[in-house]
């Protein structure tokens, strides 16, 4: 197993070949210089490089060395893919409570989308407004694996969860007045989820919960037959949550 030592990081470049995706930097914590000088090593192994939590000054520095670097500003990432990972078969569906976890949810799609999965994002479907899922309950069945964020009491996984068949993640944010405590009542409520088959990452880790979705859709192509021949890979659009009383919602 191979890395290569600059001093102040020591770079992972086995890390696809043991784990199915390269090396991702973390940026927070790290000067500009540092992002560019690790994406510099990723790149020169592996053709493509996700930066998570950076600010713009890490992209700026990090355009200079690599020109063709895309900020995404909402996910809080960078992104480098002079060679693009291949594409999986299946959708992983990223659904978000309300507006105010779209940071959250962005990252967990901006990093599905980097390491070649099709990404559906639903937003605004938190259970005060419980119709808004139902509307959709359809469409996340079509997708392989979900990711469902949220913050506030975090009831909507278990909504979810017991709406379809299909593997739920689970993100709490930090989204919510005082005695959410940072997303902390999101997190125990979550954990205490009545719906089967809910797993939990950390308290606005979209990026963890992406490398999860992204890991189970990896491993269905691998383990059925002709799974990406089977499955529709063309860009997904957004979708949003048809009104009450329209013909999609109550199909």
């Amino acid at each position: 197993m191979n890395f290569v030592d600059l001093g102040y990081a020591r770079v992972d470049t086995d890390r696809q070949s043991r784990c199915g995706f390269p090396e991702v930097i973390f940026g927070a914590g790290k000067t500009p210089e540092q992002v560019a000088g690790i994406a510099q090593v990723i790149l020169a192994h592996h053709g493509v490089v996700l930066a998570s939590r950076v600010e713009e000054a890490h992209y700026i520095e990090l355009k200079k060395v690599c020109p063709h670097a895309r900020w995404h500003a909402e996910a809080r990432c960078v992104s480098v893919e002079n060679s693009p990972l291949p594409k999986q078969g299946g959708i992983v569906g990223v659904i978000c409570a309300g507006t105010s976890d779209l940071p959250v949810a962005e990252e967990a799609a901006v990093t599905l989308e980097i390491f070649g999965n099709s990404v559906l994002r639903i937003s605004d479907v938190g259970v005060a407004g419980i119709h808004r899922l139902l509307a959709v309950r359809d469409t996340l069945e079509e997708c392989a694996v979900l990711i469902v964020v949220a913050g506030m009491e975090g009831a909507l996984p278990s909504a979810v969860a017991g709406l379809t068949s299909k593997p739920v993640i689970a993100v709490p944010t930090s989204v919510g007045y005082g005695a959410s405590f940072g997303g902390l009542a999101a997190l125990l409520g979550m954990l205490n989820s009545c719906g089967s088959g809910v797993t939990v990452v950390n308290i606005d880790n979209g990026f963890g919960a992406a490398y999860a979705a992204a890991q189970i859709n990896r491993l269905l192509a691998q383990a059925t037959p002709r799974y990406e021949e089977k499955t529709d890979r063309r860009p997904v659009p957004d979708v949003a949550p048809a009104p009450v009383g329209s013909p999609q919602a109550s199909a």
